[in-house]
């Protein structure tokens, strides 16, 4: 058994959560002027996050959860936020932020700056610090 798995995709699922909630939370969707807040937990269940292909299918989870969450929230009759982009883009910097992996964060790197992860409080992994 490998515990070091265990523990790994046990932090980053918990992390990923309270990212998404924070998210939320930090955001609220106004739905007759009532805020209404909206939480998708990702699964890293049955990914190993030490491998890019597991790091990059969760990072597609968060996407996919963040584009729902900033969007309509899988409900009927709730209005988009204004800035639905700006948004998204928090909700994934953040979970890539608070699961602190740096395989994930490699793949958010694909497509953002290491200044615009440093921005939105990610720690780069000792390789691209060093660039």
């Amino acid at each position: 058994m490998n515990t070091n798995a265990a523990v790994l995709n046990a932090k980053a699922f918990i992390s990923i959560a309270a990212v998404a909630a924070y998210a939320i939370l930090s955001s609220p969707i106004q739905a007759k002027s009532l805020e209404v807040a909206v939480k998708i937990s990702v699964s890293s269940a049955g990914l190993d996050l030490s491998q890019s292909t597991g790091a990059r299918e969760l990072y597609n989870r968060v996407q996919k959860a963040a584009e729902i969450v900033c969007g309509h929230g899988n409900r009927v009759g709730l209005v988009a936020l204004d800035n639905v982009a700006g948004c998204r883009e928090k909700a994934i910097a953040d979970a890539v932020q608070s699961a602190n992996l740096p395989q994930l964060t490699i793949v958010y790197l694909n497509t953002h700056t290491p200044q615009e992860a440093k921005a939105r409080g990610i720690v780069l992994p000792a390789l691209v610090a060093a660039k």
